[in-house]
Protein backbone atom coordinates (compact mmCIF):
# COMPACT_ATOMS: atom_id res chain seq x y z
CA UNK A 1 0.00 0.00 0.00
CA UNK A 2 1.34 3.51 -0.74
CA UNK A 3 2.66 5.16 2.43
CA UNK A 4 1.14 8.36 3.73
CA UNK A 5 3.10 11.57 3.90
CA UNK A 6 1.88 11.78 7.50
CA UNK A 7 3.86 8.73 8.55
CA UNK A 8 7.44 7.55 7.99
CA UNK A 9 8.11 5.72 4.70
CA UNK A 10 8.03 1.90 4.81
CA UNK A 11 11.67 1.62 3.76
CA UNK A 12 14.91 3.04 5.17
CA UNK A 13 15.03 6.79 4.45
CA UNK A 14 17.22 8.20 1.73
CA UNK A 15 20.12 10.49 2.52
CA UNK A 16 19.26 13.98 3.68
CA UNK A 17 20.65 16.70 1.50
CA UNK A 18 23.48 18.80 2.99
CA UNK A 19 21.18 21.78 2.51
CA UNK A 20 18.75 20.57 5.20
CA UNK A 21 19.10 21.38 8.87
CA UNK A 22 19.40 17.71 9.90
CA UNK A 23 22.43 16.91 7.73
CA UNK A 24 24.90 14.53 9.38
CA UNK A 25 28.49 14.29 8.03
CA UNK A 26 28.93 10.89 9.68
CA UNK A 27 25.76 9.59 8.03
CA UNK A 28 26.96 10.86 4.66
CA UNK A 29 30.34 9.15 5.13
CA UNK A 30 28.72 5.85 6.12
CA UNK A 31 26.32 6.01 3.16
CA UNK A 32 29.17 6.66 0.73
CA UNK A 33 31.06 3.72 2.16
CA UNK A 34 27.92 1.53 1.81
CA UNK A 35 27.53 2.79 -1.75
CA UNK A 36 31.06 1.75 -2.64
CA UNK A 37 30.46 -1.67 -1.10
CA UNK A 38 27.35 -2.24 -3.24
CA UNK A 39 29.09 -1.13 -6.41
CA UNK A 40 32.01 -3.48 -5.78
CA UNK A 41 29.63 -6.35 -5.04
CA UNK A 42 27.58 -5.64 -8.16
CA UNK A 43 30.29 -5.48 -10.81
CA UNK A 44 29.65 -7.53 -13.89
CA UNK A 45 31.93 -10.05 -15.53
CA UNK A 46 33.71 -7.31 -17.48
CA UNK A 47 34.59 -5.61 -14.17
CA UNK A 48 32.66 -2.50 -15.11
CA UNK A 49 30.80 -0.74 -12.29
CA UNK A 50 27.10 -1.46 -12.18
CA UNK A 51 24.29 1.04 -11.66
CA UNK A 52 24.78 2.69 -8.26
CA UNK A 53 21.49 3.60 -6.55
CA UNK A 54 23.35 5.97 -4.21
CA UNK A 55 25.39 7.72 -6.89
CA UNK A 56 23.29 10.86 -6.53
CA UNK A 57 25.06 11.50 -3.21
CA UNK A 58 28.20 12.70 -4.93
CA UNK A 59 27.97 12.64 -8.70
CA UNK A 60 24.48 13.47 -9.93
CA UNK A 61 24.28 17.24 -10.51
CA UNK A 62 20.55 17.35 -11.22
CA UNK A 63 19.79 15.67 -7.90
CA UNK A 64 22.01 17.70 -5.60
CA UNK A 65 19.27 20.22 -5.01
CA UNK A 66 16.63 17.52 -4.48
CA UNK A 67 15.12 17.45 -1.01
CA UNK A 68 15.52 13.88 0.21
CA UNK A 69 13.18 11.98 2.49
CA UNK A 70 14.04 12.83 6.12
CA UNK A 71 13.51 10.59 9.14
CA UNK A 72 10.09 12.14 9.81
CA UNK A 73 8.71 13.66 6.58
CA UNK A 74 5.65 15.23 8.20
CA UNK A 75 7.74 17.01 10.83
CA UNK A 76 10.39 18.24 8.42
CA UNK A 77 7.98 19.37 5.73
CA UNK A 78 10.54 18.99 2.94
CA UNK A 79 8.65 16.28 1.07
CA UNK A 80 5.47 18.34 1.07
CA UNK A 81 7.35 21.39 -0.14
CA UNK A 82 8.94 19.39 -2.93
CA UNK A 83 5.66 17.84 -4.04
CA UNK A 84 4.00 21.25 -4.05
CA UNK A 85 6.73 22.55 -6.35
CA UNK A 86 6.37 19.77 -8.92
CA UNK A 87 2.88 18.28 -8.54
CA UNK A 88 1.52 19.94 -11.70
CA UNK A 89 4.55 19.24 -13.87
CA UNK A 90 4.95 16.69 -16.61
CA UNK A 91 1.38 16.19 -17.83
CA UNK A 92 1.70 17.84 -21.23
CA UNK A 93 -0.89 16.60 -23.75
CA UNK A 94 -2.16 14.05 -21.20
CA UNK A 95 -5.48 12.98 -19.71
CA UNK A 96 -6.82 10.08 -17.65
CA UNK A 97 -8.71 7.25 -19.32
CA UNK A 98 -10.47 4.29 -17.66
CA UNK A 99 -9.75 0.99 -19.39
CA UNK A 100 -9.76 -2.62 -18.25
CA UNK A 101 -10.53 -1.68 -14.67
CA UNK A 102 -7.51 0.65 -14.43
CA UNK A 103 -6.97 4.36 -14.82
CA UNK A 104 -4.38 5.10 -17.50
CA UNK A 105 -2.59 8.36 -18.14
CA UNK A 106 -2.36 8.82 -21.92
CA UNK A 107 -0.73 11.63 -23.88
CA UNK A 108 -2.29 12.55 -27.22
CA UNK A 109 -1.39 14.98 -29.99
CA UNK A 110 -3.06 15.36 -33.36
CA UNK A 111 -6.42 13.73 -34.00
CA UNK A 112 -7.70 10.30 -35.13
CA UNK A 113 -8.47 11.94 -38.48
CA UNK A 114 -4.85 13.01 -39.00
CA UNK A 115 -3.97 12.33 -42.62
CA UNK A 116 -0.79 10.31 -42.03
CA UNK A 117 -2.11 7.78 -39.50
CA UNK A 118 -1.71 6.90 -35.83
CA UNK A 119 1.54 6.33 -33.96
CA UNK A 120 1.57 4.60 -30.54
CA UNK A 121 4.66 5.25 -28.41
CA UNK A 122 5.65 2.82 -25.63
CA UNK A 123 8.19 3.74 -22.98
CA UNK A 124 10.50 1.46 -20.98
CA UNK A 125 11.28 0.96 -17.29
CA UNK A 126 11.76 2.83 -15.01
CA UNK A 127 10.57 5.91 -16.95
CA UNK A 128 7.28 7.17 -18.41
CA UNK A 129 5.65 8.58 -21.55
CA UNK A 130 6.90 12.07 -20.63
CA UNK A 131 10.05 11.21 -22.58
CA UNK A 132 8.05 11.36 -25.86
CA UNK A 133 6.46 14.80 -25.33
CA UNK A 134 8.67 16.71 -27.82
CA UNK A 135 8.63 13.95 -30.43
CA UNK A 136 4.84 13.71 -30.22
CA UNK A 137 4.36 17.44 -30.61
CA UNK A 138 6.54 17.63 -33.69
CA UNK A 139 5.14 14.46 -35.26
CA UNK A 140 1.57 15.74 -34.92
CA UNK A 141 2.70 18.94 -36.63
CA UNK A 142 3.83 16.67 -39.47
CA UNK A 143 0.31 15.22 -39.79
CA UNK A 144 0.33 12.20 -37.45
CA UNK A 145 -2.02 11.21 -34.63
CA UNK A 146 0.15 10.37 -31.62
CA UNK A 147 -0.68 8.38 -28.47
CA UNK A 148 1.69 7.60 -25.61
CA UNK A 149 0.39 5.83 -22.48
CA UNK A 150 2.11 5.43 -19.14
CA UNK A 151 2.23 1.68 -18.60
CA UNK A 152 0.27 0.41 -15.59
CA UNK A 153 2.60 0.77 -12.60
CA UNK A 154 4.54 3.65 -14.16
CA UNK A 155 4.27 7.41 -14.51
CA UNK A 156 0.82 8.76 -13.71
CA UNK A 157 -1.16 5.58 -14.48
CA UNK A 158 -2.60 3.30 -11.78
CA UNK A 159 -0.12 1.29 -9.71
CA UNK A 160 -2.08 -1.65 -8.26
CA UNK A 161 -0.52 -3.70 -5.51
CA UNK A 162 0.67 -7.08 -6.76
CA UNK A 163 -1.83 -9.79 -5.91
CA UNK A 164 -4.82 -7.47 -6.17
CA UNK A 165 -5.84 -7.69 -9.82
CA UNK A 166 -2.46 -7.18 -11.46
CA UNK A 167 0.81 -9.06 -10.94
CA UNK A 168 3.05 -7.26 -13.48
CA UNK A 169 3.57 -10.25 -15.75
CA UNK A 170 4.17 -10.05 -19.49
CA UNK A 171 0.81 -11.68 -20.19
CA UNK A 172 -1.03 -9.10 -18.09
CA UNK A 173 0.78 -6.17 -19.69
CA UNK A 174 -0.26 -7.51 -23.10
CA UNK A 175 -3.87 -7.97 -22.01
CA UNK A 176 -4.30 -4.48 -20.57
CA UNK A 177 -2.61 -2.94 -23.60
CA UNK A 178 -5.09 -4.73 -25.87
CA UNK A 179 -7.96 -3.31 -23.83
CA UNK A 180 -6.45 0.18 -23.87
CA UNK A 181 -6.16 0.16 -27.67
CA UNK A 182 -9.81 -0.88 -27.86
CA UNK A 183 -10.82 1.91 -25.48
CA UNK A 184 -8.84 4.45 -27.49
CA UNK A 185 -10.42 3.27 -30.72
CA UNK A 186 -7.09 2.43 -32.33
CA UNK A 187 -7.63 0.19 -35.32
CA UNK A 188 -5.08 -1.60 -37.44
CA UNK A 189 -2.83 -0.88 -39.07
CA UNK A 190 -0.95 1.62 -36.93
CA UNK A 191 2.67 2.64 -36.41
CA UNK A 192 4.40 1.43 -33.23
CA UNK A 193 7.40 3.04 -31.53
CA UNK A 194 9.14 1.20 -28.68
CA UNK A 195 12.05 2.05 -26.40
CA UNK A 196 13.55 0.74 -23.17
CA UNK A 197 13.73 -2.21 -20.80
CA UNK A 198 11.03 -4.64 -19.53
CA UNK A 199 7.80 -2.89 -20.57
CA UNK A 200 9.60 -1.66 -23.68
CA UNK A 201 10.48 -5.26 -24.47
CA UNK A 202 6.86 -6.24 -23.80
CA UNK A 203 5.88 -3.81 -26.54
CA UNK A 204 8.02 -5.84 -28.93
CA UNK A 205 6.68 -9.22 -27.79
CA UNK A 206 3.13 -7.79 -28.15
CA UNK A 207 3.98 -6.83 -31.74
CA UNK A 208 5.19 -10.37 -32.45
CA UNK A 209 1.79 -11.68 -31.35
CA UNK A 210 -0.09 -9.01 -33.35
CA UNK A 211 1.79 -8.60 -36.61
CA UNK A 212 -1.37 -7.81 -38.57
CA UNK A 213 -2.06 -4.79 -36.34
CA UNK A 214 1.34 -3.17 -36.85
CA UNK A 215 1.98 -1.32 -40.11
CA UNK A 216 5.56 -0.29 -39.37
CA UNK A 217 7.73 -0.66 -36.28
CA UNK A 218 10.36 1.76 -34.96
CA UNK A 219 12.69 0.64 -32.17
CA UNK A 220 14.99 2.82 -30.09
CA UNK A 221 17.59 1.39 -27.68
CA UNK A 222 15.81 -1.71 -26.45
CA UNK A 223 17.28 -5.18 -25.73
CA UNK A 224 17.16 -6.98 -29.09
CA UNK A 225 19.57 -9.89 -28.87
CA UNK A 226 20.55 -12.64 -26.47
CA UNK A 227 23.81 -10.78 -25.91
CA UNK A 228 22.04 -7.59 -24.73
CA UNK A 229 23.46 -6.71 -21.29
CA UNK A 230 21.27 -6.18 -18.25
CA UNK A 231 21.91 -2.91 -16.37
CA UNK A 232 22.90 -3.09 -12.73
CA UNK A 233 19.63 -1.50 -11.59
CA UNK A 234 17.62 -4.54 -12.68
CA UNK A 235 20.23 -6.93 -11.29
CA UNK A 236 19.97 -5.24 -7.90
CA UNK A 237 16.16 -5.21 -7.95
CA UNK A 238 16.26 -9.02 -8.12
CA UNK A 239 18.37 -9.31 -4.95
CA UNK A 240 16.26 -9.89 -1.80
CA UNK A 241 16.18 -6.90 0.58
CA UNK A 242 18.47 -4.84 -1.64
CA UNK A 243 15.72 -4.84 -4.27
CA UNK A 244 13.14 -3.58 -1.78
CA UNK A 245 15.49 -0.81 -0.68
CA UNK A 246 16.58 0.20 -4.17
CA UNK A 247 13.03 0.42 -5.54
CA UNK A 248 12.15 3.14 -3.01
CA UNK A 249 14.91 5.51 -4.11
CA UNK A 250 13.00 8.67 -5.11
CA UNK A 251 15.66 9.71 -7.65
CA UNK A 252 16.09 6.24 -9.18
CA UNK A 253 14.47 7.02 -12.55
CA UNK A 254 16.37 10.23 -13.23
CA UNK A 255 19.60 8.58 -12.07
CA UNK A 256 19.00 5.68 -14.46
CA UNK A 257 18.39 8.07 -17.36
CA UNK A 258 21.53 10.07 -16.66
CA UNK A 259 23.69 6.99 -16.19
CA UNK A 260 22.68 5.78 -19.66
CA UNK A 261 23.33 9.08 -21.40
CA UNK A 262 26.08 11.58 -22.00
CA UNK A 263 23.90 14.37 -20.58
CA UNK A 264 22.68 15.61 -17.22
CA UNK A 265 18.92 16.16 -16.93
CA UNK A 266 17.78 19.69 -16.22
CA UNK A 267 16.10 20.00 -12.85
CA UNK A 268 12.64 20.64 -14.32
CA UNK A 269 12.86 17.34 -16.26
CA UNK A 270 14.32 15.43 -13.32
CA UNK A 271 11.39 16.65 -11.21
CA UNK A 272 8.90 14.89 -13.49
CA UNK A 273 10.73 11.55 -13.59
CA UNK A 274 11.15 11.74 -9.80
CA UNK A 275 7.55 12.67 -8.99
CA UNK A 276 5.85 9.23 -9.14
CA UNK A 277 8.56 7.66 -6.97
CA UNK A 278 8.48 10.54 -4.51
CA UNK A 279 4.71 10.77 -4.12
CA UNK A 280 4.14 7.11 -3.15
CA UNK A 281 5.81 3.73 -2.78
CA UNK A 282 3.58 2.30 -5.54
CA UNK A 283 5.75 2.80 -8.64
CA UNK A 284 8.84 1.47 -6.89
CA UNK A 285 7.11 -1.72 -5.89
CA UNK A 286 5.53 -2.01 -9.36
CA UNK A 287 9.01 -1.83 -10.91
CA UNK A 288 10.26 -4.37 -8.38
CA UNK A 289 7.47 -6.84 -9.19
CA UNK A 290 7.87 -6.41 -12.95
CA UNK A 291 11.62 -6.96 -12.68
CA UNK A 292 11.30 -10.08 -10.53
CA UNK A 293 8.80 -11.62 -12.94
CA UNK A 294 10.69 -10.84 -16.14
CA UNK A 295 12.68 -13.65 -17.75
CA UNK A 296 15.16 -11.43 -19.56
CA UNK A 297 17.00 -14.17 -21.45
CA UNK A 298 13.77 -15.70 -22.71
CA UNK A 299 12.37 -12.31 -23.76
CA UNK A 300 15.52 -11.37 -25.64
CA UNK A 301 15.63 -14.77 -27.31
CA UNK A 302 12.05 -14.44 -28.53
CA UNK A 303 12.63 -10.90 -29.79
CA UNK A 304 15.79 -11.90 -31.66
CA UNK A 305 14.14 -14.91 -33.30
CA UNK A 306 10.73 -13.30 -33.84
CA UNK A 307 12.00 -10.40 -35.93
CA UNK A 308 14.49 -12.48 -37.92
CA UNK A 309 14.21 -13.10 -41.64
CA UNK A 310 11.39 -15.52 -42.42
CA UNK A 311 9.47 -14.62 -39.25
CA UNK A 312 8.80 -10.90 -39.76
CA UNK A 313 8.45 -8.96 -43.01
CA UNK A 314 7.04 -5.57 -41.92
CA UNK A 315 9.41 -2.57 -42.19
CA UNK A 316 11.47 -1.91 -39.06
CA UNK A 317 13.52 1.18 -38.24
CA UNK A 318 16.14 0.82 -35.51
CA UNK A 319 17.00 4.39 -34.47
CA UNK A 320 19.90 3.91 -32.08
CA UNK A 321 21.52 6.38 -29.70
CA UNK A 322 25.16 5.44 -30.08
CA UNK A 323 26.18 6.92 -26.69
CA UNK A 324 24.00 4.43 -24.79
CA UNK A 325 25.89 3.31 -21.66
CA UNK A 326 23.65 0.25 -21.22
CA UNK A 327 23.20 -1.19 -24.71
CA UNK A 328 26.15 -0.94 -27.12
CA UNK A 329 25.83 -0.20 -30.81
CA UNK A 330 26.74 -3.81 -31.53
CA UNK A 331 23.30 -4.90 -30.26
CA UNK A 332 21.57 -2.92 -33.02
CA UNK A 333 24.02 -4.11 -35.66
CA UNK A 334 23.63 -7.76 -34.66
CA UNK A 335 19.84 -7.39 -34.73
CA UNK A 336 19.87 -5.93 -38.23
CA UNK A 337 21.98 -8.80 -39.56
CA UNK A 338 19.14 -11.16 -38.64
CA UNK A 339 16.79 -9.53 -41.18
CA UNK A 340 18.56 -7.12 -43.50
CA UNK A 341 15.60 -6.93 -45.89
CA UNK A 342 13.16 -5.58 -43.30
CA UNK A 343 15.41 -3.72 -40.84
CA UNK A 344 16.86 -0.28 -41.52
CA UNK A 345 19.50 0.98 -39.08
CA UNK A 346 19.85 4.68 -38.24
CA UNK A 347 22.55 5.71 -35.79
CA UNK A 348 21.77 8.86 -33.79
CA UNK A 349 24.95 10.61 -32.80
CA UNK A 350 24.93 12.52 -29.54
CA UNK A 351 22.07 10.45 -28.08
CA UNK A 352 22.26 7.89 -25.30
CA UNK A 353 19.84 5.28 -23.99
CA UNK A 354 16.77 7.52 -24.52
CA UNK A 355 17.21 9.27 -27.88
CA UNK A 356 13.72 10.77 -27.61
CA UNK A 357 14.88 12.68 -24.51
CA UNK A 358 18.48 13.37 -25.54
CA UNK A 359 17.90 14.54 -29.11
CA UNK A 360 14.19 14.48 -30.07
CA UNK A 361 14.73 16.50 -33.27
CA UNK A 362 16.93 13.78 -34.75
CA UNK A 363 14.38 11.14 -33.73
CA UNK A 364 11.62 13.13 -35.45
CA UNK A 365 13.68 13.41 -38.63
CA UNK A 366 14.21 9.64 -38.68
CA UNK A 367 10.55 8.80 -37.91
CA UNK A 368 9.13 11.23 -40.48
CA UNK A 369 11.30 9.74 -43.20
CA UNK A 370 10.45 6.18 -42.16
CA UNK A 371 6.71 6.53 -41.62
Amino acid sequence: MPFSLLSPPPTPPLLISPSTSTFSPNKLFNQRRFSRTIVEASKNDDDEPAFNPFGFVTDNPSSRSAIQLPESPAEDGNVGQMLYRIEDKGKEYGSYIKSGGFRWFVRETGSPQSRRGTIVYLHGAPTQSYSYRVVMSQMSDAGFHCLAPDWIGFGFSDKPQAGYGFDYTEKEFHEVFDKLLETLGVTSPFFLVVQGFIVGSYGLTWALKNQSRVSKLAIMNTPLTISSPLPGLFQQLRIPLLGEFTCQNAVMAERFIEAGSAYVLKLEKADVYRLPYLSSSGPGFALLEATKRANFKDINSRVSAGFASGSWDKPILVAWGISDKYLPQSVAEEFQKGNTDAIKLKMIEGAGHMPQEDWPEKVVDALRLFF
